[in-house]
């Protein structure tokens, strides 16, 4: 798996904005000061984050077998903390809460 950072810094993130930032499906959502392009630019490279996290450290240490069950227990629920992080990342952002919307389901 390839460790190279999309969004590891303050350019491409900007860049990332400004491209998200010419579609009306997300500019709709702009309010006042508050650009959804930047709030989605923020929010993928967190998320690009938390997903490495858990694919190249936690899920590794999780499925080499070294771990007795109290370390087993600390990682689940490191993971799971990074899992809030992740859910905080998809439901702030205006342009996806109607994953989260239950009229929806």
């Amino acid at each position: 798996m390839s460790s190279r950072r999309l969004l590891s810094d303050a350019v491409a993130l900007k860049a990332l904005a400004e491209c998200l930032s010419t579609s009306a499906a997300v500019t709709k959502f702009d309010e006042g000061e508050e650009r959804e392009a930047w709030m989605l630019a923020h929010a993928f490279g967190d998320l690009e984050e938390s997903f490495r996290k858990f694919l190249e450290d936690q899920l590794p240490r999780l499925t080499e077998g070294q771990l007795d069950s109290l370390q087993i227990r600390d990682l689940l629920l490191e993971i799971g903390e990074e899992f809030r992080h992740i859910l905080y990342h998809i439901r702030d952002p205006k342009f996806y809460r109607y994953l989260s919307d239950e009229r929806n389901d």
